[in-house]
């Protein structure tokens, strides 16, 4: 019995007990009850204040706050130890990625002060207590900011944006986004490069402009029109130009506007640092299928809304053809670089057999030349097409090619044809349209005589519809 009122061996009794105690909170999830049960029991001797931080303000644009704040808790190592969270695959291999859940709860620490962070239905809650608030909650924020600004810079994932119907009047989250990834670059897709060091030139300039736009009283945004018929390459350089940028996409669809007023709250709810994209801009506006007007048009690309909710932003209108559009969407100040896409000529088929079957020369290319020169032309996605389908046997491509020129191409490069009779010189980013706005090559009115003449019997003999248009450059891209 003596052993018993041992002190060492009640001490040994004792830490065995506290040792199996903690393994048994641990091995079976007590220990987390337990925390969970004295947050409660220790909250109720302390006063909390909460701040909501909507994902939309009073404007109905996009609360930038939310966004960093969202980045913010995503990065925080405490979202492994809430309750439930949701678990993503990445871009790498292998993976995961932990991602806030609807109402779940995230806890964090600053400057020696408990902060909660709710996860509400487009709300994210910062529940504080007030004896800390006016101490840490400045500081937490400015802390907040650096970190997300710090993470986006790292790794900045680009986003495509497109619209969807609204429902009644509930315009909240009209935008649904996937991840932006094509491939297209400046230096993958076939243009001129002359071409395209001016157009890297102009979107450089733009990039460092925004206290010189500031200064002239104007907002910080640049416009461009790429017209062209279809396949030759003008969504490509698109995503081109978002990527050069790193700038996200929002591509609205006219179709799923409902009027003049829906679509200023798509720019509204747009952000910075984006391209806005409307596609074949001229079908829209000649067949009036669409429940947007001509002033509403008119209105998003240069109005008082647009002036105060388009800083930092790129917006790009696509056209078949610009003979049939009223001046007033062309003008100065709503649209200010106009490039022209043509069919594919000889230099731009070079580019692509260098980029689609890695041939810099080969034998059969003074006979694709010859055919160039004697009027035959495809779209560059044509030729293109016919590359990715023959990619294993490069001399039976250009022999596609050659055949598809011959038939289908036949009389369908009248066009350069004309154009290349009407350059005297180099082309260079033309000041006509006053100023901040230019024209990307020289005008040929005798091709657009020649091509007018010609376009019914193209429609003829192609299946593939090409547009009317006129002759504004000699820039050549494939997609």
């Amino acid at each position: 019995m003596t052993i018993l009122y041992n002190p060492f061996f009640l001490l040994f009794i004792t830490f065995v007990f506290l040792f199996l105690f903690r393994v048994v909170l641990i091995k079976t999830g007590l220990i987390f009850t337990v925390k969970k049960k004295w947050r409660l029991f220790e909250d109720c001797f302390h006063v909390y204040q909460l701040f909501k931080v909507p994902k939309f303000n009073e404007s109905m644009q996009r609360n930038q706050l939310y966004h960093k704040v969202f980045v913010y808790l995503n990065s925080l190592t405490s979202i492994e130890d809430s309750d439930f969270t949701n678990l993503f695959t990445g871009k790498k291999p292998n993976e995961i990625l932990l991602r806030l859940d609807p109402n779940q709860i995230i806890e964090d620490d600053f400057l020696g002060a408990k902060i909660l962070w709710i996860n509400e239905d487009n709300n994210l809650v910062l529940k504080i207590r007030k004896a800390d608030k006016r101490r840490v909650l400045r500081p937490y924020l400015q802390h907040i900011h650096s970190i997300s600004d710090d993470l986006d810079e790292k790794k900045r994932d680009l986003k495509l944006y497109v619209n969807v119907v609204g429902h009644g009047d509930d315009h909240k989250g009209r935008w649904r986004c996937v991840p932006f990834t094509h491939p297209s670059t400046f230096e993958t897709i076939a243009m001129e490069s002359d071409l395209k060091n001016k157009v890297k030139s102009d979107l450089e300039s733009f990039l460092k402009a925004k206290q010189y736009y500031h200064r002239l009283g104007r907002v910080w945004k640049r416009s461009y029109l790429l017209y062209g018929p279809s396949g030759t390459g003008k969504s490509s350089f698109i995503a081109a130009l978002a990527n050069f940028l790193s700038y996200d996409v929002y591509d609205i669809d006219l179709s799923k506007v409902s009027d003049d007023s829906d679509l200023k709250l798509l720019l509204l709810q747009s952000t910075a640092k984006s391209v806005i994209v409307i596609e074949d801009l001229d079908r829209y506006l000649s067949e009036k299928s669409t429940a947007v007007s001509l002033s509403g048009i008119l209105n998003f690309m240069d109005g008082m809304l647009t002036s105060s909710c388009s800083e930092e932003r790129v917006m790009v209108f696509t056209m078949n053809g610009k003979d049939h559009v009223d001046q007033a969407v062309l003008r100065p100040g709503r649209i200010d670089v106009h490039i022209h896409f043509p069919l594919c000529d000889f230099t731009a088929f070079k580019t692509l057999a260098n980029s689609y079957l890695g041939l810099k020369d080969h034998k059969l290319f003074p006979q694709v030349e010859e055919i160039f020169q004697n009027g035959s032309s495809l779209s560059p996605a044509e030729i293109g097409e016919l590359m990715i389908a023959n990619r294993n046997s490069p001399s039976r491509a250009l022999k596609s090619v050659i055949h598809a020129l011959q038939t289908d191409g036949d009389g369908r490069g009248a066009l350069n044809i004309g154009r290349r009779s009407t350059e005297n010189g180099p082309r260079k980013l033309s000041g006509e349209m006053g100023e901040g706005s230019g024209v990307f090559g020289k005008e040929g009115a005798n091709a657009v005589k020649e091509f007018k003449k010609l376009y019914g019997l193209l429609r003829v003999k192609s299946s593939r519809k090409s547009q009317s248009f006129d002759l504004n450059g000699d820039q050549k891209e494939g997609g």
